[in-house]
């Protein structure tokens, strides 16, 4: 446990008593979004990313030490135990530096070398090995014997490379330094499979190609696995460049057993032992390992980036509590509508026919007229589907000939609607409503508060991952599942119109106790204060703990219990209050007052500065959220279609997800265009997270227009010209070393100064289009 400690402490750059700390909390059951807001005085602060990372290291090196306490007792029971050994164990600070210690003593069937040993033919390979003066045929003589597998010289001589190459193989100072080379300057090369040109042609980028193993960007690695699962790919993993690329690990093998050939008689025979260890056992394995590693790296990037874009979703501004219209665009099939009133319960829904083969458009908008105006409907909110500019276009002549309406109008993402409607959540939340109309309500109700609405959809069905199918599902649940309860948890919710499962993701609260405090809620009204949770059934202490300053209950009998501040905290309020001579009501939002007072006066043992100093902020301004303000985009007049788009139009738009190489935005035409990472900004950008997240409204100019593949280049950079040329028509891609596509990384676009000619009509762009078109 201290070592434990002593690591997460030194990664985390925090007191060993910190972490200890927050380790004691978590093992008692608190959950982060707790600690972090809750227990600042207990962690020295923690934030909660720190205190998710140390919860997942706390994981790893728990794992780390039931796997060393495993290997211990096996190696022992083997009676192989050294004290040397031991010590190496103990300090082994990785599962792959475990594994290599323990390969050695790992059982495993009887390989060539185990029966090389039974044979005697040990002393043969200690003695070739330690005196290459000797003919290795005259050495190997003495050990022919027909009665233990022995033949002759040959067999002899074979039985003793088998035994000095399991020995080199298994050694782990060896593989660690192989490994490290090999990720540092390995080559990873890919190529088409025979036949596989025209079933594999989404793959064309790597049909031909090659790039370090160390500089493989997430989505490439994972374009590369998933061609190669899906057989149209080979990789082939190199030592290094070069017409021998396997000579720097030859040399390793040989220098770590002081092997070298200096004309003797067994020299030959040594070489030959060291370039079959490199090749038939260490390559093979570390091959394997690699690509695994690379495959990790990927996955983890791809999961951190979800997240990042999950977070940006889920945070998004809220429309607020206003009547709203959703409407789910369709040609044929219609438009469905839903009327959803101030707290998101269904008004109203029809069907109306618009669009093309009917056009009822002028009796569509009276219809919509008289659901808005009966309901008080204020915003329109439209799927930006099949159809949403059309529907649109509904919506602004709707506004336009009833002014008295006051309606806002705006077009959402509707990625996951379908999913929420089919799901059994949805059935029960609208029992005997038809599929195709749920999807409306949702959409009305994303628009009020994407948070409350998002959370009832699988994650992954959100539609902002980047190869979401491809990664390890295990693990991007989790970390999903951990950004969905961090992003609930720090905007807060109403105890009294929560759905279950947004309950379901406040700290301490699980799906069973979600449902209940919904059960409770329909059978007794709404609760009046947070104390009424604790005759919730199953309702504990600890849950109650964990979960109140969390859940909010506006307008109750009790003027805390709308806002951030812990129940357990209460008394600390009324101290303040005491000593301003207020009441806690009057107190609530008095600015003026609160920031005359000095913090410290109000401490003690249980509560010290920074809850006081929380508690005084959130009395300013109770229950405030942490989102930012409504805005929306506003989409171009006559820009409907990818046709009507012309180079170097400016256009305003809604990012809609952010990649390792760049951004797409929603600028109304039924295709996202692409910012590619070399024209997010007037700088070098690292990560495009830097510069914007899913939802972010920014003006973009359109560089390039491709009709054919339904692709849109767009820059940030708003003073550059787009490259001229025939309207629509493609660049030729940059050519790099050996005729190969030029990376992203390889152009100097994007090296620290801007470029004088914009990069994404070329090169980069495409090839971030294609790797676009795999996720």
């Amino acid at each position: 446990m201290p070592n434990l400690i002593e690591t997460i402490s030194q990664e985390l750059s925090a007191r060993p008593a910190q972490v200890e700390a927050a380790v004691r909390l978590l093992d008692e059951g608190a959950t982060v979004p707790f600690i972090a807001r809750y227990r600042k005085e207990v962690t020295g602060g923690l934030d909660d990313t720190q205190l998710r990372h140390l919860e997942e290291r706390l994981g790893y090196l728990r794992e780390l030490g039931e796997r060393r306490v495993a290997v211990l007792k096996s190696i022992e029971e083997q009676g192989k135990l050294t004290p040397e050994l031991q010590a190496e164990i103990a300090s082994a600070d990785t599962k792959q530096r475990l594994e290599d210690l323990y390969l050695p003593y790992k059982p495993k069937r009887r390989t060539k070398a185990q029966i090389a040993r039974e044979a005697g033919l040990e002393p043969l390979a200690d003695a070739l090995l330690a005196d290459p003066t000797q003919t290795p045929e005259s050495a190997a003589a003495e050990f022919v014997d027909a009665a233990k597998g022995v033949a002759d010289t040959a067999a002899a001589l074979e039985g003793a490379r088998q035994i000095l190459m399991e020995r080199f193989a298994e050694d782990p100072e060896l593989t660690g330094r192989l490994r490290d080379h090999l990720w540092e300057q390995g080559i990873l090369v890919s190529k088409v499979m025979d036949g596989k040109e025209q079933e594999g042609n989404k793959f064309s980028d790597y049909f031909d190609y090659r790039e370090a193993v160390a500089k493989i960007p997430s989505h490439r690695a994972l374009a590369l696995f998933r061609g190669r699962n899906q057989g149209v790919l080979s990789l082939e993993l190199l030592a290094g460049e070069g017409e021998d690329p396997d000579a720097v690990c030859r040399g390793m093998v040989a220098s770590r057993f002081e092997i070298r050939h200096d004309g003797r008689p067994a020299d030959d025979w040594l070489a030959e032992t060291v370039r079959k260890t490199w090749r038939v056992k260490l390559m093979t394995r570390l091959d394997l390992e690699l690509k695994h590693r690379l495959m990790e790296s990927a996955e983890e990037e791809a999961i951190r980036v979800f997240g990042l874009n999950l977070k940006a979703l889920l945070l998004a501004a809220p429309a607020g509590r206003l009547p709203t219209l959703g409407l789910d665009p369709g040609l044929r099939t219609g438009v469905k509508v839903a009327v959803v009133d101030a707290t998101g319960k269904v008004a109203a829904t029809d069907t109306i026919y618009p669009h093309a083969p009917k056009n009822q458009w002028d009796a569509s908008i009276a219809k919509l007229a008289v659901l808005a105006k009966a309901h008080a409907v204020k915003l329109i909110s439209i799927g930006n589907g099949t159809a949403s500019r059309e529907t649109d276009k509904l919506a602004r002549e709707l506004i336009q000939r009833h002014p008295e309406l006051g309606l806002r109008s705006l077009v959402v993402s509707e990625a996951g609607a379908s999913v929420y409607s089919a799901s059994e959540f949805a059935s029960k939340e609208l029992p005997g409503m038809d599929v195709s109309l749920r999807g409306a309500v949702s959409i009305a109700r994303r628009l009020q508060d994407p948070l409350a609405e998002l959370v009832k959809i699988e994650p992954k069905a959100i539609g902002v991952g980047q190869y979401q199918h491809d990664v390890n599902q295990t693990r991007l649940a989790r970390t999903l599942d951990a950004v969905v309860e961090d992003c609930v948890n720090a905007v807060g919710v109403d105890l009294n119109t929560a759905s279950v499962p947004l309950l379901t993701q406040v700290s301490g609260l699980n799906r069973t106790l979600a449902e209940n405090i919904v059960q409770f809620r329909e059978t007794n009204g709404a609760f009046a204060n947070r104390k009424k949770l604790m005759g919730v059934s199953r309702f504990g202490e600890k849950a109650f703990q964990l979960s109140a300053g969390f859940l909010r209950v506006p307008d109750g009998d009790e003027p805390l219990d709308g806002s951030a501040v812990h129940p357990e905290a209460y008394p600390v309020v009324r101290r303040i209050a005491e000593f301003t001579g207020k009441d806690i009501r009057s107190l609530i939002g008095d600015t003026a007052t609160l920031r005359r007072l000095d913090p410290k006066q109000f401490t003690d043992e249980q509560f010290g500065l920074p809850t006081v100093k929380d508690i005084l902020s959130e009395l300013e301004k109770p229950g405030r959220d942490p989102r930012p303000e409504f805005k929306t985009a506003q989409f171009k007049e006559g820009v409907e279609t990818l046709k009507d788009l012309k180079p170097d139009m400016i256009l305003e738009g809604t990012v809609t997800n952010v990649t390792n190489f760049g951004a797409f935005v929603d600028i109304g035409v039924h295709q996202d265009g692409l910012v590619h990472i070399s024209v997010l900004a007037d700088r070098f950008v690292k990560d495009p997270h830097e510069v914007v997240k899913s939802g972010d409204l920014v003006k973009v100019k359109v560089l390039e227009v491709d009709l054919e593949r339904k692709r849109i280049a767009l820059s940030m950079r708003l003073g550059e010209s787009a490259p001229r040329g025939e309207p629509g028509a493609r660049s030729e891609r940059p050519q790099g070393r050996s005729g190969q596509p030029r990376r992203q990384g390889d152009s100097s676009r994007n090296r620290g100064k801007p470029a004088s000619a914009p990069a994404p009509a070329g090169g980069a762009m495409a090839d971030a289009f294609a790797k676009a078109k795999r996720r």
